[in-house]
């Protein structure tokens, strides 16, 4: 028996596969379940085949969970975008309706006769990054909560209320500065302000342990990001949890297409003109837009390169995305240039939330398209034909 091509439609407590040949022969299906109970027939159903692989659709989502199991238990596996799978569904069928079995045959075809798709590897030390990063966004978003709730609160308790970047201590002196308000329901609020104060107050604690854990991560991974301008601990930990291995990327070009900070063609016949991409890694895009930002506070190179591009007629936001898609180009050179001094392999196991088949979005196949290369050129006009 030739290549066998297991195909798995993850679900967070059952999956189902389907087994096919090089002819696309169906030689085995079942639905078995993700504990205990259910994996262990299911690994046994897929061992009958020496020559086998697993095809799984989302490795670094739903299906991570299972892939994970399979690579640790000597399995090799492929991630299938789930886009992949969607538009051989698509074609196979003719009218894409979603079943189970037929999403189990979609990722199996697409592991048969797609290339280039990534094989999964056990989770490294930049999960860890990622993992940790994410917490510290949380943080970041329930601080932002309570200050808004903090303000809403002051603002009923004192005239005018509080000024709008507010600190715990500056909160906690207004609280305390401001008499003991008459009346049941302005000491209900007093009372629930000061309550807020208080889980400001461990919040702000954890978000510093956090930001220390992730410097000192930074530091052990041997990367030098924090040494550009506007990128701190937890920008460089987004990038390195997100990106893993920068050489996955061939170019400056499909880094900057798979980050969205590269412009889309959008011409039409004689006219050429590129738009914003609202597709990528929106995740890596903020910690670059985040960095442009900084920059622009400073007199640094970024700001020069700003004042360029507004000197050569293009609008403020036409020269900020610019200047993103320029960080991105020395973002990606300080990344490479890290990974040649750690000596790393030539292939790491990168991978990162999110699936699909353009560079441009959030998916494990960096390619880029002619439409979403750096910088185009303007349009060279070319004579026209004399009608007779």
């Amino acid at each position: 028996m030739g290549r066998v091509v297991i195909g798995m439609d993850p679900h967070k407590r059952s999956a189902t596969i389907e087994a096919i040949d090089e002819r696309e022969k169906i030689l085995t299906q079942g639905r078995f379940g993700t504990d205990t109970d259910g994996y262990q027939p299911m690994l046994t159903a897929g061992r009958v085949f020496p020559a086998r692989i697993w095809a799984i659709e989302g490795c670094y989502g739903i299906g991570r969970h299972i892939a994970q199991r399979l690579v640790a238990d000597g399995e090799s596996v492929l991630d299938v975008p789930p886009k992949l799978s969607a538009r051989v569904r698509v074609f196979d069928t003719g009218q894409g309706r979603k079943t189970d079995p037929v999403d189990a045959h979609s990722v199996a075809v697409a592991g048969l006769r797609s290339r280039g798709l990534r094989p999964v590897s056990l989770d490294d030390a930049t999960v860890v990054v990622r993992l940790l990063v994410d917490r510290r966004d949380e943080l970041g978003r329930a601080r932002t909560d309570l200050i808004s709730r903090i303000h809403q609160l002051l603002l009923q308790l004192i005239p005018g209320g509080a000024k709008k970047f507010l600190t715990r201590g500056q909160a906690s002196y207004l609280l305390r500065t401001t008499p003991l308000p008459d009346g049941i329901v302005a000491r209900t609020r007093h009372d629930l302000a000061r309550e807020l104060i208080e889980e400001l107050t461990t919040i702000d604690a954890k978000i510093r342990a956090a930001d220390k854990q992730l410097h000192q991560l930074v530091t052990e991974h041997g990367s030098t990001l924090t040494g550009l301008h506007g990128i701190g601990p937890s920008g460089a930990a987004r990038l390195i949890g997100d990106i893993a291995d920068i050489r996955r990327f061939r170019t400056p070009a499909h880094f900057a297409s798979w980050n969205g900070t590269a412009p889309l063609e959008a011409s039409s016949g004689d006219q050429r003109r590129h738009r914003l991409s609202r597709a990528g890694n929106r995740r890596i895009n903020r910690t670059l837009h985040i960095m442009a930002i900084v920059q622009l506070r400073r007199d640094t190179p970024g700001r020069a390169y700003y004042r360029r591009r507004l000197a050569e007629g293009k609008t403020t936001m036409e020269a900020l995305r610019a200047l993103k898609r320029h960080l991105s180009d020395i973002v990606y050179k300080q990344m490479l240039h890290d990974a040649k001094a750690r000596g790393a392999g030539e292939t790491g196991p990168g991978g990162h939330t999110g699936a699909t088949l353009q560079s441009s979005a959030d998916g494990p196949i960096p390619t880029a398209a002619s439409s979403e290369k750096s910088q185009p050129g303007p349009a060279t006009k070319k004579p026209k034909t004399k009608s007779p």
